[in-house]
């Protein structure tokens, strides 16, 4: 075993100016519910260019909400991606729904929507309510082919971007899209876990352009509560404890009052949460910009490897959560980096052959293209601090393993 410190797949940058941020607000009135989440959603909001950020007390959250209002039922049935966090295909099941997985495109890792057109073909109209496609890695998915087949099939769009603040595809028209900015997708959803682009500890957020749903995921994420006097059901006489006598005239509502209209959740984010979400925001373009920089070199140095199977060149919006590459004799190669201290991961073990979803009845070979890029799949450090030496290093062992 090395005596080298560490290195992780993926790490969070903390700064002094990220610490001020938390400790004015632990200093301030509010710890939850204040004026720093309403900072953080807009902020947001304008970075990802969508008219609305809801936000929430992590990416999970974000995804069971936005099935909650997209009416996921006992009757739905939602197509997701396989290579991803488990946590795509459950806020379905979190509702009741089915999910039903498609294969990967084995080039560029993400949903692929000829497989996906596939499924739709092959079911009577009417099957399938949704498709959640996952911006994996941090590449972003051609969300405008996806809306293509929404609108043919009558389908709603979730997209999860937890892997791409930053990241964009480039449209039919030749126009930049980023991730989150409402135009293809009905919901995208984020998360600020301490290994993402922007950390807060835990944390999510949820972008749209769309009025009605903003409104009901804000109501949804504080227990179905609303304040909103326009809002209210019940006659304010209801709100005192008392009903009007004949004559009365109608009290108006007391400023105590609210109503528990839906069946909520507790998913609010804090103060101190969003102001640490906030401060990392500022700085999220030069993360995006170290991030390109380390799967340049990466690219170089693995370039004509015959072990390693990488996406061709560094992908014009991909965000760069993680750098993934395909590797020959991949659980050999993983404890050797491990030896040397060096923490590479895999993303992820297909979320179809996990033990829950196969007892729903999936099995090995439903989705070859992913089960053979789980086979080889690999991923190697990648984060804003992680230095030229200590990535040359990473390389050097790449190579020392393979002789």
């Amino acid at each position: 075993m090395s005596d080298r410190p560490v290195i992780p797949y993926g790490k969070q940058h903390i700064t002094d100016e990220d610490i001020e941020a938390v400790n004015r607000v632990l200093r301030s009135d509010y710890l939850t519910q204040g004026p720093e989440i309403v900072k953080f959603e807009e902020a947001f909001a304008e970075y990802t260019g969508a008219r609305y950020a809801v936000a929430v007390s992590n990416g999970t959250a974000a995804l069971h909400l936005g099935a909650l209002v997209l009416g996921v039922s006992s009757r739905s049935r939602v197509i997701t991606t396989p290579i991803t966090f488990s946590a795509s295909a459950n806020c379905i099941a979190y509702c009741g729904g089915q999910i039903h997985f498609a294969d990967i495109d084995p080039e560029t890792f993400l949903l692929d929507p000829d497989s996906v057109e596939s499924l739709l073909k092959a079911a009577p109209a009417g099957t399938y309510d949704g498709i959640i496609p996952v911006d994996f890695a941090g590449r972003a998915v051609d969300l405008e082919r996806f809306r293509e087949l929404a609108e043919r099939y009558e389908l709603w769009i979730i997209e999860d971007a937890c892997h791409a603040p930053g990241g964009y595809f480039t449209d039919s028209k030749g126009d930049r899209q980023l991730c989150g900015n409402g135009q293809f997708a009905d919901l995208s959803v984020f998360s600020f876990h301490p290994v993402k682009h922007i950390a807060a500890g835990e944390g999510g957020m949820i972008t749209t352009n769309n009025q009605e749903l903003y409104e009901q995921l804000m109501k949804l994420r504080t227990h179905g509560i609303t304040k909103n006097e326009q809002e209210f059901t019940n006659p304010p006489a209801t709100a005192f404890g008392s009903q009007v006598r004949s004559g009365e005239e109608e009290p108006t509502y007391p400023g105590w009052y609210m109503e528990m209209q839906e069946l909520g959740y507790n998913y609010r984010i804090t103060d101190f949460q969003a102001a640490l979400g906030n401060s990392q925001l500022q700085r999220a373009a030069g993360g995006l910009r170290r991030r390109k920089e380390i799967a340049e070199m990466y690219d170089r140095a693995l370039s004509g490897k015959s072990y390693i199977r990488r996406q061709s060149g560094v992908v014009k919006g991909h965000a760069y959560h993680l750098y993934v590459i395909e590797a020959e004799d991949r659980a050999g190669l993983y404890q050797h980096l491990r030896d040397q201290q060096i923490f590479a991961q895999i993303h992820y073990v297909p979320v179809h052959l996990m033990p829950y979803y196969k007892r729903l009845g999936w099995k090995e070979g439903d989705l070859p293209h992913a089960e053979r890029y789980y086979a080889g799949c690999l991923s190697l450090p990648i984060y804003p601090t992680l230095t030229p030496e200590e990535q040359q290093y990473v390389i050097d062992s790449i190579d020392g393993y393979y002789g």
